[in-house]
C-alpha cells in the first residue's frame, strides 16, 4: 500500500467520524490540534500497514482515561472504518486495515472495561 492510500485512508475516515452524532462529540472534545493528530494516525496505520517504524504513543491508556466510552461507540468507529476502506477501492488494502481495525476495536474495548469496571465481565464487541 502507499502512504498516499494510508494518507487518504486517515483523513477520510476522520471526516466521517467528526461529523458521526456519537463520535464526532469526543474528538472534537480532545484532539486539540487535528494536523498533529492526523501526523499521528498516519503514523500508526503507516506502522501497521507498511512496517514503518514512525508511529510513537500509547493508545491504551488514552482510550482508557475516557469517561462513558461503551461497545455501541467502539462498534460504530469500526462501522465507518469499513465504510472508509470499502470507498478506497483497493480490496487488498481494505481486508488487511479491516482486520487491523477489528482487532485494535476489540483489544481497546477489552482494556477499557477492564480498566474502567473490573468488577464486571467483560463484553464482547459485535463487529460485522
Amino acid at each position: 500500500y502507499s502512504e498516499e492510500e494510508i494518507v487518504e485512508l486517515v483523513h477520510t475516515f476522520y471526516a466521517k467520524a467528526s461529523k458521526d452524532p456519537g463520535l464526532g462529540p469526543i474528538f472534537e472534545a480532545r484532539v486539540i490540534d487535528w494536523d498533529a493528530h492526523f501526523v499521528q494516525m498516519i503514523n500508526f496505520w503507516s506502522a501497521q500497514l507498511r512496517g514503518t517504524s514512525r508511529f510513537r504513543g500509547a493508545p491504551m491508556p488514552k482510550h482508557i482515561a475516557l469517561p462513558e466510552l461503551s461497545a455501541e461507540l467502539f462498534e460504530r468507529w469500526v462501522q465507518l472504518f469499513h465504510q472508509t476502506t470499502g470507498e478506497l477501492g483497493n480490496p487488498r488494502l481494505e481486508q488487511h486495515a479491516n482486520a487491523i481495525a477489528n482487532f485494535i476495536a476489540g483489544r481497546l474495548w477489552q482494556g477499557y472495561q477492564m480498566s474502567n469496571y473490573p468488577d464486571r465481565r467483560p463484553v464482547a464487541l459485535r463487529i460485522v
